[in-house]
């Protein structure tokens, strides 16, 4: 099995924080293995490439799934040895994406980390996030962005961290310092049986909630963060529709809360 870190200071606690490991430290082999990396594209044609050659260098299955591309993202994609491609012919949304990828990945691997496609994160900090996995324990891990004003991050990353972050809590789920980071790790087989309805950006959101009422416990850990300035910057928010489906979905989330406030139990 894994053999991560261990500084975890209340593992009762649904929501911890950890430090991590040195940028760059690499589980043993055969730790490794027990992963695969999920990377959702959408019409990123001028960022995939770049972020699956550096994705590549952690010796770790790479799966890419590009949801309905209309650029030339598919071609690219193709184009580079060793990832394992993914297609949905229409668009049908991020999270829709990535339980595409946890089904595929769940033939050869316990645990998916999934990072985005704009090159805002650094893959390498994958390491950190597997050092935080605690022993004998399935978390889902979520990389916590740091310095995103540092970083130059747009207004609508940071007003949506805080918007999301204080949502989840209300809607039942955990304390967070960032609960709209896409660089993540999820244990395969229990996220996929969270019964997550949202299939656009609100999956990952929706799946905070739903794991912590599983008492599937949600753990922070530092990541790095840079984003792109001008014409690089890729975007696909859109604050009224957007707006919207957070709406739908927080709605929604509240309500299940109130009909039924009792943990769904799972794993631990």
């Amino acid at each position: 099995m894994i053999r991560p870190g261990t500084d975890f200071r209340d593992s009762s606690n649904p929501i911890l924080h950890h430090s991590g490991t040195p940028i760059g430290a690499k589980p043993p082999s055969s730790d490794r293995q027990m992963f695969a990396i999920v990377i959702p594209v959408y019409n990123h044609e001028q960022s995939v490439a770049d972020v699956i050659r550096e994705t590549l260098k952690l010796d770790i299955p790479v799966f890419v799934v590009d949801d309905g591309s209309t650029d030339s993202t598919l071609a690219i994609i193709k184009g580079i040895r060793g990832v394992h491609v993914l297609r949905h012919h229409v668009n049908r949304g991020k999270g829709a994406a990535i339980m595409t990828g946890l089904t595929a990945v769940a033939k050869t691997a316990d645990w998916a980390i999934t990072l985005d496609a704009d090159g805002q994160h650094y893959p390498e900090d994958a390491m950190t996030l597997i050092q935080s996995i605690p022993k004998n324990q399935r978390p889902i891990i979520v990389g916590t962005r740091k310095a995103m004003f540092e970083a130059n991050a747009p207004w609508t990353s940071r007003f949506g961290r805080g918007f999301s972050n204080f949502w989840v809590w209300v809607s039942g789920g955990p304390r967070m310092l960032d609960s709209q980071s896409g660089f993540r790790i999820y244990p395969v087989s229990e996220s996929l049986n969270l019964n997550v309805k949202a299939r656009r950006f609100q999956y990952e959101v929706e799946v905070l909630v739903k794991a912590t009422r599983s008492k599937i416990p949600i753990i922070e850990a530092p990541v790095r963060v840079k984003y792109e300035q001008g014409p690089m910057k890729i975007s696909h928010f859109h604050p009224f529709f957007d707006f919207l489906r957070n709406f739908g979905t927080f709605s929604r989330l509240i309500m299940q809360r109130i009909v039924d406030p009792k943990p769904t139990g799972g794993s631990s």
